[in-house]
């Protein structure tokens, strides 16, 4: 096994009477995309505030490359890019980037960092007069100039554009390629689809699912049919193994436990439905539906 870059043992974090975290064990490795996800209040925060030693957790113990969090070897290793961030808005990003990367014994290049975030157009703009998607770009640079082998980012893409998007995904697959590890959090479920090599769900303080992104949505979520019917909504729930029916477009959506058995059935009532397909699940369904079963074991 390959020593983690960071890991919770056992931990479980309080505050006053509330479990934030309930007996937590997970590890970060080089070279891996790990998404956390989790509703708000899941314990997502307390998670990433414990790796990084800005808390010491209640009872077991958080590791960062091997040694305890608040020390400054291991800190000066990472990065992070918080949700809610405040620098001085009358400094440029060339500034900044220069301020920022005096703080590290190996950063990147200026260069580089302007390259990678994509900020070479507006380095000498002032971060107050950046739009909301070049902030993030900017706060993301903060995060990478110091060359780190691990990297958090929490909600990163939050007000970029499709574009910027896109190019932001394509430069974390470059950075966790090159053997760093990096652990998202986000609300934006394709997000984590399309980046991470690893899904960890958290709901209640507890981690529920661990996996690959296909693992979770094969293991925790029903299957897709897809069709344009003349049968009615009370038909299509007696479809064999149907659990919802949805409106999509012109035609429904039918989530299903056996897809095949559910298509065939429609077929032999309906011979005139168009448009059939047959999906997996999207990761935004497996989600619901762990963190919705799991709501449902806590409360029987």
């Amino acid at each position: 096994m390959r020593t983690p870059v960071a890991e919770l043992v056992s931990v479980s974090h309080r505050y006053g009477k509330v479990d934030a975290l309930t007996d937590v064990t997970l590890a970060l490795h080089a070279g891996q995309v790990t998404a956390l996800l989790g509703p708000n209040g899941a314990g997502k925060t307390t998670a990433v505030s414990l790796l990084t030693g800005l808390q010491r957790p209640t009872s077991g113990e958080a590791r960062l490359f091997g040694s305890d969090p608040r020390t400054m070897p291991a800190r000066r290793r990472m990065g992070v890019m918080l949700q809610i961030a405040r620098v001085p808005e009358t400094l440029t990003v060339r500034e900044h980037l220069h301020l920022f990367s005096a703080y590290y014994p190996a950063p990147l290049p200026l260069s580089v960092v302007l390259a990678l975030s994509g900020l070479e157009s507006v380095a000498d703009r002032r971060f107050g007069a950046l739009s909301g998607g070049q902030k993030q770009r900017a706060l993301f640079a903060l995060a990478i100039c110091g060359n780190p082998e691990l990297l958090f980012l929490d909600e990163p893409t939050v007000g970029m554009d499709v574009e910027s998007r896109r190019r932001f995904w394509q430069t974390v697959r470059e950075l966790a390629s090159s053997g760093r590890a990096v652990l998202l959090t986000t609300h934006y479920l394709e997000e984590a689809d399309s980046l991470a090599n690893r899904i960890l769900v958290i709901n209640k303080g507890k981690v529920i699912a661990d996996g690959r992104p296909e693992s979770i949505k094969e293991a925790a979520a029903d299957r897709q049919v897809i069709c344009r019917t003349r049968l009615s909504v009370a038909q299509l729930r007696e479809l064999p193994g149907v659990t919802r029916v949805d409106a999509q477009g012109d035609g429904v959506r039918l989530m299903t436990t056996t897809a095949e058995a559910t298509a065939r059935a429609l077929l032999t009532l309906d011979e005139a439905a168009s448009g059939l397909e047959v999906r997996s699940a999207g990761l935004e369904e497996a989600f619901l539906a762990l963190t919705s079963a799991d709501d449902t074991r806590a409360v029987a």
